[in-house]
């Protein structure tokens, strides 16, 4: 079964940048389309975007310009760069698969805090 490992989050102030990482393992990430989800406090979980599995650069807009993904297919890794980050951006991270499947395997996240 697929794992998927999050890092990079911390507390950043508003109008930083961080950038995220998801270490995939278990399938091969070229192969399908990865997204970034997040859970904000009190809320439901999110799909942001999605990282294509053929678009060879791996990088697609999202949040209104502020993020973007990528990927390395060497290292069976999906990244979130996320700039001018704003307090509404303060979340729980996670990446998993576009669609989700059934009964999908998550992370335990990377916590992303905006605040000054």
């Amino acid at each position: 079964q697929e794992q998927f490992v999050e890092s990079g989050g911390g507390l950043v102030q508003p109008g930083g940048s961080l950038t995220l990482s998801c270490a995939v393992s278990g399938i091969f990430i070229r192969h399908v389309d990865i997204g970034w989800y997040r859970q904000a406090p009190g809320a439901e979980r999110i799909l942001l975007e999605s990282s294509a599995a053929g678009d060879p650069s791996g990088f697609m807009d999202v949040t209104k310009g502020r993020f973007t993904t990528s990927r390395d297919n060497t290292k069976n890794t999906v990244y979130l760069r996320m700039n001018g980050l704003v307090p509404d951006d303060t979340a729980v991270y996670y990446c998993n698969r576009v669609p989700l499947p059934t009964n999908p395997a998550w992370g335990l996240g990377t916590h992303v805090t905006v605040s000054s």
